[in-house]
């Protein structure tokens, strides 16, 4: 790793240097850590560890394990009594992360593209990294890591073998994306949308709206800014450091628009895109209508970065779902969607489109199992009532509904429902939801089920109840 001696990493984190009592610093002074985690069972020889102090786990009681494997060294907030390796100490170990982070990423010269918006960050950074990695060899966020710690846990992952790296940038309160940016310093930005999402923090739209373009502060100035030209907020935005951003959209007034939309349900949809350099056919083999805005978004960003459209088309047509994210799950008995990493108004009717289109295409029975969506602020009751209005309009089969809150969505839907259509069911908690499951004939073979809430409802373990064997 790039100049991460403990020297420049006690230094970065602004923390003082602790020795082993048998170390011989001049010895130390050339070694660099292999990597820096804050997961003791991922420790690696020669590397970092970060103790930091969770909820329910400290990492400072696992220091001594990792120091038995081989690591180079340890950030903590107290010197521990027994000195058998070398410590760094910091005031707190989540702050020194995102300032080592931010020194790490000064070491390297390469693009960085950020991705954020209220919907859709995941899949627009798997769609652009796949179309990135059809010339250069790219870094992307894994899994979740997309906050104050995931993020400099990304950047730690930079190797000089890396020509350019996505980066996805979740927020949920103001100045937030401000400390995200200060560490990653993008090139390039990708919005995706202004949508009703941590409301409870950010009050309305508007206030999404500053939160997101927090990071229009910190470009670089050498890439571009590829915005969503069909949201209302984001179109407004006429330059950003004295360039004018790129639009994308559905819209034949932006400068990469798509046509000839044809929706294929969980097998992808089918569209033409149209760019100044020229219009492709392309297969998007990701679920759901809305995936071709994030294709939209990948071919913005891959021509800014020399792409031909043709390297476009093989890159879109190669990404790869994600979990928890509309991921279409076979068994032997169900066809289960996976959506349940997070949940707003706006994606839980685009995923309840998507149950109606799939079971309507293969005359299949339709089984939508719906829960909380958090973070919407005062409207949240409202909001979640219109979901339940928007699902009774819908030709669904059986909704089960589970959660305090979604039970403004039970009653909406009982309230605009046909009698008996759809059968609908409800539960307070996600326990007692996938106890019914257990107990009771609501879902039968051959039904596909689409299961989606905010991440902190547990329904991956719906998920996992569902797929079991």
């Amino acid at each position: 790793m790039r100049g991460m001696t403990l020297e420049n990493i006690a230094k970065a984190c602004e923390g003082e240097l602790f020795y082993a009592k048998d170390a011989d610093p001049k010895e130390l002074s050339g070694k660099e850590a292999v990597s820096v985690v804050i997961d003791s069972r991922i420790a690696e020889q020669g590397g970092i560890f970060v103790a930091t102090k969770g909820e329910r786990v400290n990492g400072h009681s696992f220091i001594g394990d990792v120091l038995a494997k081989g690591a180079l060294g340890v950030i903590c907030e107290q010197k521990p009594d027994d000195q058998a390796g070398n410590y760094i100490v910091v005031e707190d170990s989540f702050v020194a992360i995102k300032k080592l982070a931010k020194y790490y990423r000064s070491q390297f010269d390469i693009p960085i593209v950020g991705i954020t918006g209220s919907m859709g960050k995941t899949s627009t950074k798997e769609m652009v990294a796949a179309v990135l990695s059809q010339k250069y060899r790219v870094l992307k966020t894994e899994g979740n890591y997309n906050n104050e710690v995931g993020v400099p846990l990304t950047i730690f992952r930079l190797r000089d073998e890396h020509e350019i790296a996505v980066v996805e940038m979740g927020i949920s309160e103001f100045g937030e994306m401000s400390r995200l940016s200060d560490i990653v310093c993008p090139d390039s930005v990708v919005i995706t949308n202004i949508g009703p999402c941590h409301l409870e923090y950010l009050n309305d739209l508007d206030g999404v709206f500053k939160a997101k373009t927090e990071v229009f502060e910190y470009l670089s100035g050498k890439g571009a800014v590829c915005l969503n030209g069909d949201d209302a907020r984001l179109i407004q935005v006429s330059q950003v450091k004295g360039k004018k951003p790129v639009f994308y959209g559905r819209n034949a007034l932006n400068d990469i628009y798509a046509y000839n939309i044809e929706d294929g349900g969980l097998q992808g949809t089918d569209a033409s895109i149209h760019t100044k350099e020229g219009r492709f056919k392309v297969h998007i083999p990701l679920p759901g209508k809305h995936m071709v805005d994030n294709a939209l978004a990948a071919t913005a960003v891959g021509l800014f970065y020399g792409l031909t459209p043709e390297e476009i088309r093989s890159g879109i047509e190669t990404v790869k779902g994600v979990s928890g994210r509309l991921n279409p799950i076979r068994t032997e008995n169900y066809l289960v969607v996976d959506d349940c990493y997070n949940a707003n108004p706006k994606s839980m009717e685009a995923g309840l489109t998507l149950l109606e289109g799939t079971g309507k295409r293969w005359h299949l029975r339709t089984v939508a199992i719906l829960g909380d969506m958090l973070e919407l602020g005062g409207d949240t009751e409202r909001m979640h009532a219109r979901v339940g209005a928007y699902a009774a309009r819908l030709e669904i089969d059986v909704l089960l509904i589970a959660g305090p809150i979604s039970k403004n969505m039970y009653e909406e839907v009982k309230r605009l429902g046909d009698p008996g259509k759809p059968e609908i069911f409800y539960y307070e908690t996600t326990e007692e939801l996938i106890a019914a499951l257990r107990r009771e004939p609501l879902i039968k073979k051959g039904d596909v089920i689409l299961v989606k809430a905010s991440h902190s409802m547990h329904f991956e373990k719906v998920v996992e109840e569902l797929t079991a064997e």
